[in-house]
């Protein structure tokens, strides 16, 4: 039966604030016979964009498969964490996104009327970037493409849909429709990043484990000038909307994104019917005193709260990351914030198996350590979600409690906290050493923590020095000793990235790659280190791996073996 060709819209999406390029399609009549490719990546959203990202920046290429001809529909994912910025910034676009994006760091939620609680987020002197931001995924998108040209290495193929995956012992063969007709493709790995309705998932019958709400959610983003600053704004069981949640959030262009809950029974269709919009955003906007001020809908959609993940992210040949491989609810911003991490910890981990210097079990390790995340997420937003959208009476009740004490009682007023995103810790990963320090420090970041940014007498940041490998941050102004010198020399000569750098050394230093300047201390305080010396190590995604008050050529090597072949499960 002939299958019909793959034909995606060469229409530019209608939008108030974005101007969409159509792109041309990638065609295979117009190219040669298609040699095996190392990885392909499906999905050119921003966990399949930032994995690629991720593979170039340590040398391996990918194939990246986009079955539109343009970014994404609508602003979907708009707030983005101080740590996806950290990520950002490794690939090359955390300059653009800051230049353009709205910074905040306080939100605030109102009952009756009054405001009843203000989160704000911590924000210091180390930190480079706010821990929110503001911007519509299109431009993140965009810039994500202007750095993928940039490397060379990433072949991005427009208007290329994954149809088929058929596995082989070691490699995927790849059935992809064109506007031209169909082709078939070999990659030694598949990335399933292709979103919510993930048809490798479908096609590879996996199911998620894990809570679907009830709740439906309406998504409108309306351009309105509003005189709100950017901080998040939440209301609950307003009178035009009773036992129900609404969002607002400011984005750039002059445009809002308001979030509201739909009663039981009632339908997608019903909710998106212009009407029934118009009817409920003027409600709000009259509710905070802004009846009657005009405004224009750019784009709407709906959700459903979901808390359900893969119980493992390999299969075969094929990995996966984003929401591919789980469904988190927006509270808390944790979709595409969990995506990016999803992707910087598959990007150094394929890429070290690609080179051969790791073997596959630290892909399982990769499955195991985000896996692990997306239940701590789930947790976490649960909490959260059941706070919104109470699922039961129960649950309803408790919330309605505590809605009526906040009016006068301060101490039920944190139960509004939404739980913000956070970066997982991976405190039991198997890529951790098992015979360093980490159990002696008094502080600073342990076994899997994220790193710590820390801003130099200079100005610039600790993190501003930490690019692709692994980094060993040893706390001295003196020689690194032979042994340790001689450890490091044998991994780079191998093909391992790994760079040294001496921090509070005013002069270089005899086996450093670089030194850093710590007059103050203060790098030294934020890590916990001791005033004799100490060090540490970084993996490619800048999780600490192992720490020592002081550093050997043998637990060096040591905690560099674990990293790489890690042999118990984390």
């Amino acid at each position: 039966m002939h299958t019909p060709m793959h034909t995606p819209s060469t229409d530019p999406r209608p939008s108030l604030y974005y101007r969409y390029q159509v792109h041309a399609p990638w065609l295979p009549a117009a190219h040669p016979p298609q040699p095996r490719q190392a990885v392909v990546i499906a999905g050119a959203g921003p966990a399949g964009l930032v994995t690629a990202l991720e593979l170039a920046r340590h040398g391996v290429r990918s194939v990246v498969l986009a079955a539109d001809l343009q970014v994404s529909a609508g602003s979907r994912a708009i707030v983005f964490t101080r740590r996806t910025l950290e990520i950002l910034q490794q690939v090359g676009v955390a300059a653009p996104m800051v230049a353009n994006g709205l910074p905040w760091r306080c939100g605030n939620s109102f009952y009756r009327g009054q405001r009843v609680f203000r989160m704000e987020a911590p924000h210091d002197d180390d930190d480079r970037f706010w821990p929110m931001l503001n911007i519509q995924q299109q431009f993140l998108e965009e810039y994500l493409l202007d750095a993928c040209a940039a490397t060379g290495l990433i072949d991005l193929r427009w208007g290329n849909k994954l149809t088929h995956v058929e596995q082989q012992a070691d490699h995927a063969l790849l059935a992809i429709d064109t506007p031209a007709g169909p082709y078939s493709l070999q990659a030694g790995w598949l990335v399933a990043a292709d979103g919510t309705r993930s048809g490798i998932r479908s096609q590879l019958g996996l199911q998620m484990e894990g809570a679907s709400f009830e709740s439906m959610f309406v998504i409108a983003d309306i351009r309105i000038d509003l005189p709100f600053a950017t901080e998040r704004l939440a209301f609950f069981d307003p009178d035009w909307n009773r036992g129900n949640t609404i969002l607002m959030h400011r984005e750039p262009h002059g445009m809002w994104r308001v979030d509201y809950q739909l009663p039981p029974g009632e339908t997608p269709e019903q909710a998106l019917q212009p009407e029934s919009m118009r009817a409920r955003i003027d409600a709000q906007l009259a509710m905070i005193g802004h009846a009657g001020t005009p405004w224009q809908m750019d784009w709407s959609s709906v959700y459903a709260a979901r808390t359900l993940t893969l119980p493992s992210y390999l299969h075969g040949r094929v990995l996966f990351a984003g929401d591919a491989a789980h469904l988190l609810p927006i509270f808390g911003v944790r979709g595409a914030n969990t995506a990016f991490q999803d992707a910087q910890a598959l990007g150094w981990q394929l890429a070290l198996v690609c080179k051969n210097l790791a073997g596959t079990a630290l892909l399982a390790n990769y499955s195991a350590e985000r896996v692990g995340a997306a239940r701590e997420i789930i947790d976490e937003a649960g909490k959260s979600t059941r706070f919104m959208a109470p699922p039961s009476r129960g649950f309803r009740l408790l919330r309605d409690a505590v809605l009526s004490l906040s009016l006068t009682q301060p101490f039920v007023r944190p139960l509004y906290h939404w739980r913000t995103a956070r970066p997982h810790a991976y405190t039991g990963s198997a890529l951790n050493c098992r015979d360093d320090d980490d159990a002696l420090f008094a502080g600073g970041p342990g076994h899997g923590a994220p790193p710590q940014n820390v801003r130099l007498a200079d100005g610039d940041f600790l993190l501003d020095h930490i690019g692709a490998g692994f980094h060993l941050l040893a706390f001295t102004h003196a020689a690194l000793p032979a042994g340790v010198q001689q450890v490091v020399q044998a991994a780079c000569a191998g093909g391992l990235p790994l760079r040294v750098l001496a921090i509070g050394a005013a002069q270089p230093v005899a086996g450093a790659d670089a030194h850093l300047g710590d007059g103050d201390g203060r790098v030294r305080q934020r890590y916990g280190m001791p005033a004799t010396g100490g060090a540490c190590l970084l993996r490619p995604d800048q999780h600490v791996c192992a720490r020592w008050l002081a550093l050997d050529a043998a637990r060096l090597q040591a905690a560099l073996a674990t990293a790489l072949h890690p042999c118990r499960p984390a």
